[in-house]
């Protein structure tokens, strides 16, 4: 195990100044409160946070970031809490500490919530300062170095997170060397087979092809020379999981992969990478469509580097990829290699720094943060946060120029969500390259796009099973859900005017705000929405505004029913009388007759209006005469008044709600209707019957063979008609035809 004065001599060797005071008493502190734990190998778990410490001295941290690594897990896991680590080292470096502890004791329903709300608490924290992120992904990468310790169920847990969060984590930060390493370690204990297998491969490729690699870093090195370039070359080798990944996603054969080697080239400034690139393609034949300039548009995570594939001196593919030194060390450390804290002249056990500079790669981390905290469920939150860490990205551009990351397989809807949520949710085309192309396109990289928007768009839901970033999920969903929303709280409004209308009394939005507390509602949409759905009846809200109010129609129930009638109150607070169903269907079909001469039925236009409204399964056309059901949660079903589905709701008068057609003469719409036909089994038989429904104008939406006799076949038909008289036309003109025997509507 490290000793304190090892631990200040490795920071020493990069910062000559280090403050060993705030070192040595971090270390001694940890030690203390660590004690006698060990960890699951058997180790004094003070040797984890030591190990952390030391992974980061390897990335040349400054000592208040070492000694957060030493502090890391003394709140979470020893009696120390955050106002002792204030008193001691500061409240700043107690956020910090504070920020990499998980939260304990989460009320919450499943393992993936709670993993959620610990991450969304991490990205919070790291969004503030970025050596958090630093501190925990060095964490991160000591534990998967001693996985081996760990039980076998959890192993595989924390695997899966390592790949799934903190490896693209690491990389969109810029950090590959620390991403690759934790994906190598992840892929061990995910598939530990075929990481066994692609290592193997890997090393025999490596030995067999260890001469064309020197014969290669010679040609390239004497190139250079002949150009008076000073350069580093160095080869490179595909990582196994990097191998694997695409061999999977290409189906390609470990033998058909021709970058599993590739060529590093080091140069001392901008002007010669280019002079470099000059060299080679004059030399060497380029490879179309492989070559890359991250050096004039730098990715998001602040990479910069010039990619090119050539055909080299033995006529075999090489990849090369030529940079700075500095580029070099922003490739293998990211945002580690541009936190740079200075002094701000306040002294707080000497730990006071800000961050000098702010990356890219942090400025995106803190932006998706912003965008992913948006209100969405912690299951929601960890699937947007891993669609946002794709590595893989296009780059396209504005009309105007600007400049916009998204990752591989994004569409236009992606892009106007990217550019501003309001452009997004207004989308309704895009031109790509001046082309006008549907929204389900996908982007490649220098695509110029320009989208096309009206404000009378609402985002359709299916809209989310086509993007692929984070934000514009959420956006989408949280959309769909304030539509859902609005058509209940419409629906809330027509119900509430109706039952204080019957009441004698006058209804308004405001006359609800003072009882809200008695609803148990935040907000008076909560209510509206909520009477909307069912949830609420709007008698409840009648009582909660009027407490003093009593229906005295009630009470004439009792009477009604000896006579075989029924007075219902309806979730409108409206009272109708249905007949008893052991009543005749005549004075039932007479009751609905004069409930509908009522003026407070609610005007039914089909399912493309703006109520939530859906029609029971045999359906209902304009010239029935209908009653509404209320669906807690799913809004009205609409049923006609002679369904026998309508028995089951009896002894539920608070779901009936008085309904009318409201049908626009000039906007045609088709509605359900179901049927059953009896036609002779003979060939030819179901193309008369469709053909006679064709000739109708009439659309079947599903048919069924429910009953096949030798003689005989039942079908039953879901149609689509314009009204109850298009319907009958067209079940006369079944019963003429030669091959029907019967055909009938089906009412429930």
């Amino acid at each position: 195990m490290m000793r304190q004065y090892e631990l200040v001599e490795r920071v020493q060797r990069y910062k000559p100044d280090v403050n060993e005071a705030l070192l040595n008493k971090a270390y001694v502190y940890a030690m203390q409160k660590h004690g006698h734990q060990k960890r699951a190998s058997g180790d004094p778990y003070f040797s984890h946070p030591l190990e952390v410490a030391a992974i980061l001295t390897d990335m040349h941290m400054d000592e208040a970031t070492i000694a957060v690594a030493l502090l890391h897990d003394t709140i979470e896991d020893t009696t120390a809490t955050r106002a002792e680590i204030d008193e001691l080292f500061g409240p700043e470096m107690g956020k910090l500490v504070e920020g990499l502890t998980k939260l304990k004791k989460l009320d919450l329903v499943s393992k993936k919530a709670e993993q959620a709300e610990n991450l969304r608490k991490l990205l919070l924290a790291i969004s503030e300062d970025v050596r958090v992120l630093l501190v925990k992904l060095a964490d991160r990468l000591h534990n998967m170095r001693t996985l081996d310790h760990v039980p076998e169920a959890k192993r595989l847990r924390i695997a899966e997170e390592t790949m799934e969060i903190y490896a693209p984590l690491a990389g969109r930060m810029g950090m590959q060397g620390m991403r690759e390493e934790l994906e190598e370690l992840a892929f061990r204990y995910i598939n530990p087979e075929a990481y066994r297998t692609v290592t193997a491969r890997l090393a025999d490729t490596f030995e067999r092809n260890r001469g064309v690699i020197g014969e290669i870093e010679r040609s390239l090195s004497e190139l250079f020379e002949k150009y008076k370039l000073k350069a580093i070359v160095k080869s490179r080798q595909k990582k196994p999981w990097s191998v694997f990944r695409k061999m999977e996603a290409k189906a390609l054969s470990f033998e058909q992969l021709s970058d599993i080697f590739g060529f590093r080239v080091v140069v001392e400034s901008v002007e010669n990478c280019y002079l470099a690139l000059g060299a080679i393609h004059t030399t060497w034949s380029m490879v179309p469509g492989r070559f890359k300039d991250y050096i004039s548009t730098p990715k998001q995570n602040d990479y910069r580097s010039i990619h090119t594939t050539i055909v080299g001196p033995s006529r075999q593919r090489i990849e090369l990829q030529i940079r700075t030194r500095e580029m070099n060390k922003v490739a293998e450390y990211g945002v580690a290699a541009h936190t740079i804290y200075k002094d701000t002249g306040g002294k707080t056990n000497g730990s006071t720094h800000t961050i000098s500079k702010e990356t890219n790669a942090y400025a995106w981390l803190r932006r998706t943060i912003e965008a992913l905290a948006e209100g969405d469920n912690p299951e929601d939150f960890l699937e947007n946060t891993r669609l946002e860490l794709f590595q893989d990205q296009v780059f396209c551009f504005t009309p105007k120029g600007m400049l916009i990351a998204l990752p591989r397989g994004a569409t236009p809807i992606d892009f106007a969500y990217a550019v501003h949520t309001d452009v997004g949710d207004t989308c309704v085309g895009a031109k790509v390259n001046g082309r006008i192309m549907p929204l389900m396109t996908e982007l490649k990289n220098g695509d110029e796009v320009e989208i096309i928007r009206s404000k009378a768009q609402v985002p359709p839901a299916a809209w989310e099973s086509v993007v692929v970033t984070g934000k514009a999920r959420s956006a989408i969903r949280r959309a769909t859900k304030n539509a859902i929303r609005k058509q209940y709280s419409g629906l809330g409004i027509r119900i509430l005017e109706r039952t204080f209308e019957r009441s004698g009394k006058s209804f308004s939005k405001e006359s609800l705000k003072p009882v809200l507390h008695r609803l148990a509602r935040k907000d008076i949409e909560d209510v509206l929405a909520a009477v909307g759905r069912g949830e609420l009846a709007s008698t409840d809200v009648m009582k909660a505004v009027y407490p003093d109010f009593k229906d005295e129609r009630v009470t004439q129930a009792p009477k009604a029913r000896e006579e075989g009638w029924f007075n219902l109150r309806n979730a409108a607070g409206m009272l109708f009388q249905i007949p008893g169903r052991a009543s005749s269907r005549k004075s039932r079909r007479e009751a609905q007759e004069a409930k509908e001469q009522r003026d407070g039925a609610v005007p039914i236009k089909g399912v493309r209006g703006d109520l939530p409204v859906r029609f029971a399964p045999e359906g209902a056309v304009p010239g029935d005469r209908i009653v509404g059901i209320m669906q807690p949660g799913s809004g009205i079903t609409i049923y006609p008044i002679q369904s026998p589905s309508l028995t089951a709701f009896d002894d539920q008068p608070e779901r009936w709600i008085d309904v009318r057609w409201d049908i626009d003469e000039d906007t045609k719409e088709r509605f359900p209707a179901r049927i059953s036909v009896t036609a002779i089994n003979a060939p030819g038989s179901l193309a008369d019957i469709a053909q006679v429904i064709a000739a109708n104008d009439a659309n079947i939406h599903t048919l069924s063979m429910i009953r096949t006799a030798p003689d005989f076949t039942e079908m039953l038909i879901d149609l689509e008609v314009w009204d109850l008289k298009h319907l009958n036309r067209l079940l006369s003109q079944l019963k003429d035809n030669s091959s029907v025997s019967e055909a009938r509507r089906v009412n429930g």
